[in-house]
């Protein structure tokens, strides 16, 4: 059996990632791959443009993933973790990737081309809602915080101006209160306007 017939099998002849049955293709999957049915995904038209055309990336059409992710086939997953990483920018695909688990080799494929290793070096403070937040930022607290060793009580709903973000730790924050510059953490604050 060639390989188009062995991924017509293991596909029920839909594509692999949304499910769609017009237009398959065998597609390849990089960076080494061998042209078998293991290191290859049957993909509708739509699927294969915008993986091969990232400008062309319509993010709805990936919510599919949400689905074809939990896939027993490696070439399938590898696929839907690189395309929920490229797609990270937006919360609902990183909430997938952090539900999504690929065993090692599964995974070393997956980072082969690079993919995701630029996302995993920037550290990302986030707030309560998940908003990213960024460095000049204004936040508001969430809640009462006891600011140990100051002597006071930071109240919720007080404004945090310009805040500055710790480099290595996406889990604080700095800003003043009161006229004291403290660390808070990201969880009890949310981005103003």
């Amino acid at each position: 059996m060639n390989t188009k017939t062995n991924l017509l099998k293991r596909s029920d002849s839909k594509c692999e990632l949304c499910g769609d049955k017009d237009n398959l293709a065998v597609y390849d999957i990089p960076p080494d791959p061998d042209g078998s049915a293991d290191q290859s995904i049957l993909l509708c038209a739509t699927c294969c443009e915008q993986i091969e055309d990232p400008q062309k990336m319509d993010a709805n059409h990936w919510r599919c993933l949400n689905d074809s992710m939990w896939s027993q086939e490696p070439p399938v997953q590898v696929m839907a973790w690189r395309m929920l990483t490229r797609l990270s920018a937006e919360s609902w695909p990183r909430d997938l990737l952090d539900l999504l688990y690929l065993d090692d080799e599964t995974l070393d494929w997956a980072q082969a081309t690079g993919e995701g290793h630029e996302m995993e070096s920037v550290v990302k403070h986030m707030d309560s809602n998940g908003a990213v937040l960024e460095a000049g930022d204004t936040v508001t607290l969430i809640k009462d915080l006891n600011v140990k060793g100051a002597g006071f009580t930071a109240k919720r709903g007080s404004a945090v101006r310009n805040i500055s973000l710790v480099p290595d730790n996406p889990e604080h924050i700095e800003g003043r209160v009161n006229g004291q510059q403290i660390v808070i953490l990201s969880q009890f604050v949310k981005k103003s306007g």
